[in-house]
């Protein structure tokens, strides 16, 4: 980190699930400070989550302030604020701008029967042609609804609708706006047009006028208050553009913003994440088509659930302590007893459905298995066998983008799974392509505080801040023996989920 001033540093401000995170960069990209300050989730019943949209604040408060004094940059060398942050969920205003009730978070699962009401209502063939997604119940509509439906006395006080992030700007700008990557995952939202779809909002009786107003990411959308600028520490009048949910601004600062690259990220869950110059809608709805943070452009996006969450559930199930001493990295010995182990891990798959699964399959009661166990497999062959089991989960979706069409020249990694230089190989062979690492390591945060230099013109486009800003530091060439091997095991692993499909319904009385 520098921490001299500088005259146009950007401030980029995360507000994700479990932290609000702020990074300061300067116009060639170099990292001037970093910080993060958590808040709780609530979980009030079973499949239900929520957060108070007051921590959201004061832990941006918080985070801004210390980055600022870490960096030694002073306020009034800001240039501009990007937001991005945790998509979907459902923030209630008053008239007064108060909170109605805590946020309804994007991994909330109580509004299955308001799904299934929308997608009836409107009809599931021009739910994707006006939204380019179907009625899932992590997006904001449904969230809406199941107000109306549940919570009436507190819906009929709703004034204004805003997603996390977007509650963050009005508390530092006063402006009710959102950008339109963010608004893409509402099921309110015309991709096509980039507006609110008029045609959505009538048939479920939702207010225009509670809407924010629409931008594109790299556009100013206000100015920090005088109120704001005290307790953050920002100069008054600083400005803050539109900024964007996680995933488009994860992918600018992975510098996916022209055709041919594609970005998968391994977290917990796992996202690949697609540049497109128009419009491309996969008819059976398996994929997100978004627009993206690059004005005039989209992406399309498939998710799994259970990515590095997969390999973090081997670890703590075998106990941490099985992986070595206390305070060594458990995942280090994983992946070295992996490494030892062919491709193909002598005939173990694993299915990496322990949370159900988003893209291919969109099943909430798919189960996570390991097939082909014998008495000759060790634990290195269950280490690999998730490891590829996530890889080739990844390609479902990467195959699902070749029959739409979708140009892979370069596939990037990102995340705490593509440090690990044998997850990294592992994706190359299974996909067969390239994989390369760059220099951004900060993700959205990152890539909103480029969208910020875009908006007060320290980079003349997104895809110019990104040519001066990330560079490829690392580049994996698939094997061809190993890819090979991958091309026959990813027939049997495409195989399993439908053999075993009703067996997983099934076991699931027994939960």
């Amino acid at each position: 980190m520098r921490s001299a001033p500088h005259s146009s540093a950007l401030l980029g401000l995360d507000v994700g699930t479990t932290g609000a995170k702020a990074v300061l960069i300067d116009p060639d990209g170099r990292l001037l400070g970093v910080a993060t300050t958590e808040y709780p989730l609530l979980t009030p019943r079973p499949g239900w989550t929520e957060q108070d949209p007051e921590a959201w604040w004061e832990a941006s408060v918080a985070s801004i302030r210390r980055v600022v004094q870490q960096s030694g940059v002073g306020a009034s060398a800001i240039a501009a604020v990007g937001l991005t942050g945790q998509m979907h969920g459902l923030v209630a205003l008053d008239a007064a701008g108060r909170v109605l009730r805590p946020a309804i978070l994007w991994n909330d699962q109580r509004t299955v029967e308001e799904c299934a009401w929308i997608t009836e209502r409107v009809g599931a063939s021009r739910v994707l042609e006006l939204t380019g997604n179907p009625v899932l119940t992590g997006f904001t509509a449904p969230k809406i609804v199941w107000m109306r439906r549940h919570e009436p006395d507190l819906y009929a006080r709703i004034a204004h609708v805003l997603l996390p992030k977007d509650y963050v700007r009005h508390r530092l700008t006063a402006e009710f706006t959102i950008d339109v990557a963010d608004a893409s995952g509402t099921s309110l939202f015309d991709v096509r047009r980039r507006a609110w779809s008029g045609e959505m909002l009538d048939a479920l009786d939702i207010p225009a006028a509670w809407l924010p107003s629409v931008v594109e990411s790299p556009v100013p959308a206000g100015a920090v208050t005088a109120a704001a600028a005290a307790v953050t520490g920002l100069a008054p009048g600083t400005v803050v553009v539109g900024g964007a949910g996680d995933q488009a601004a994860q992918a600018v600062g992975s510098g996916v913003v022209r055709p041919g690259l594609v970005s998968v990220t391994i977290g917990t869950s796992g996202v690949v994440f697609a540049h497109l110059d128009a419009v491309e809608v996969d008819p059976l709805g398996r994929l997100h088509t978004f627009c993206h943070a690059v004005p005039g452009r989209w992406h399309v996006m498939g998710v799994m659930l259970s990515a590095g969450g997969s390999l973090r559930w081997l670890r703590d199930s075998l106990g941490r302590q099985t992986w070595g001493a206390e305070g060594g990295d458990p995942y280090d010995v994983m992946t070295a007893e992996a490494a030892g182990v062919p491709p193909g891990a002598e005939g173990v798959v694993f299915l990496p459905y322990l949370t159900g699964e988003r893209t291919p399959h969109g099943d909430p009661h798919a189960r996570g298995a390991f097939v082909g166990l014998t008495l000759r497999h060790q634990r290195g062959h269950l280490v690999r066998a998730v490891l590829e089991g996530v890889a080739m989960g990844l390609r479902d979706v990467l195959e699902i983008m070749k029959d739409m069409g979708v140009r892979i020249e370069q596939v990037r990694g990102s995340g705490g799974g593509a440090r690990s230089p044998l997850w990294r190989q592992i994706l190359a062979d299974v996909f067969d392509k390239e994989v390369v690492t760059v220099t951004a390591t900060e993700g959205a945060a990152f890539g909103a505080a480029m969208l910020a230099g875009v908006g007060s013109g320290v980079f003349p486009s997104v895809e110019a801040a990104c040519d001066r800003t990330i560079a490829i530091v690392d580049a994996t060439a698939p094997n061809p023996a190993a890819a090979a091997v991958y091309e026959r095991l990813y027939d049997v692993y495409r195989g399993l989920y439908p053999s075993l499909r009703s067996s997983m319904r099934d076991l699931g009385g027994f939960a």
